[in-house]
């Protein structure tokens, strides 16, 4: 069900100097549902009700949509299908979701070593099951899992628009790109009757449209400290964007007095030990969703230059360091920061 909300916490509108013009009276309408096994938000600025339940039902719909193609935990979703049917000598052909998300995939794994790759299913599962065990994987299974890694072991036809895995018993994980791209599409639904002054918040992956009427941004606000919910203290004015965090300060577990990210690098198949949140601006969510998963893994050095070779992209990492947090910036992160008085 979706619900209509008059206010938001966190995204508000800019007034006094930063104005914009509108033409015609615009009201905001937020909804919620959950997807992707996540919140997710919609908020938009329709001249009436009907649009804007029209707007956000198709949104919501589409979501429901790339969900059944896109999730690894559906056994029956077309990227499971695809995992159980492919093998050498074996290209399936797939829908355009699946071809454009691993298209992406694919290119990134490469610009990373792999420090970003889908292939990561099997391994993925395991500190999964190690999360709620409380235990590590044994050191055979982790083996067995990692031999059936890489990204250099997926085929993809764009002109047959078919993907090929190498090797049997691959298992494909899209979590780190799935959402950013339904956030995108879900924008995309919106425009279609209209819609362009709008945010859909994936439960942090944030694709932006125009900014609300007589404004210049939609105000996001971040946080200095690394806490789930810590305080909001600096805050980003964004618009035709789109915004991604991505870290473990819920999703980790201890073992052994040592401490396990819920994110595993897929070059040693090992949960991250390094304590990090990573917020990228890039200029959709397939990008922004995917370079934080990648830079996570990185770590600040590379991860910063890498952002400061890409057009439209920014990034702040936060990582604890020798009992401290220690803060990193790419070079363009402060040009989206607003300043408060």
């Amino acid at each position: 069900m979706s619900y209509v909300y008059q206010t938001c916490l966190l995204l508000s509108t800019i007034t006094g100097n930063q104005q914009c013009t509108e033409s015609e009276i615009l009201t905001r309408y937020e909804f919620q549902e959950v997807h992707m096994g996540v919140q997710w938000r919609v908020l938009l600025y329709a001249t009436n009700e009907v649009i804007a339940n029209k707007a956000s039902q198709n949104a919501f719909v589409r979501v429901k949509e790339l969900n059944k193609i896109l999730s690894d935990y559906d056994p029956e979703s077309e990227l499971n299908k695809l995992c159980r049917l492919s093998g050498p000598g074996k290209p399936i052909k797939v829908s355009r979701p699946i071809l454009d998300t691993l298209k992406k995939s694919q290119s990134l794994s490469k610009e990373t070593n792999g420090a970003f790759d889908v292939t990561i299913s099997p391994v993925v599962r395991l500190w999964r099951r190690a999360r709620r065990r409380k235990k590590l994987p044994d050191s055979q299974s982790l083996q067995a899992a990692r031999s059936m890694v890489g990204y250099k072991l997926v085929r993809i036809s764009d002109q047959n628009q078919t993907v090929e895995l190498m090797k049997e018993n691959m298992r494909l994980d899209l979590g780190g790109i799935a959402k950013g791209y339904a956030a995108d599409i879900a924008l995309e639904e919106l425009k279609k009757i209209g819609v362009n002054r709008a945010m859909i918040d994936a439960s942090g992956d944030i694709v932006l449209g125009d900014p609300p009427p007589n404004t210049c941004g939609w105000k996001i606000g971040i946080s200095s400290g690394d806490e789930q919910k810590g305080k909001i203290d600096r805050y980003l004015l964004l618009h035709n964007t789109a915004v991604a965090t991505s870290g473990d300060a819920l999703q980790h577990v201890v073992i052994n007095g040592k401490r396990y990210s819920h994110i595993v690098d897929p070059r040693t198949g090992v949960g991250l030990t390094d304590q990090s949140r990573v917020t990228v601006i890039a200029p959709d969510g397939m990008t922004a969703d995917s370079l934080a998963s990648a830079i996570s893994v990185l770590g600040p050095e590379p991860g910063i230059k890498l952002i400061n070779h890409k057009p439209g992209t920014a990034c702040l990492i936060l990582r604890h360091e020798n009992g401290r947090l220690v803060e990193y910036e790419s070079a363009c992160f402060s040009c989206y920061e607003l300043k408060q008085n």
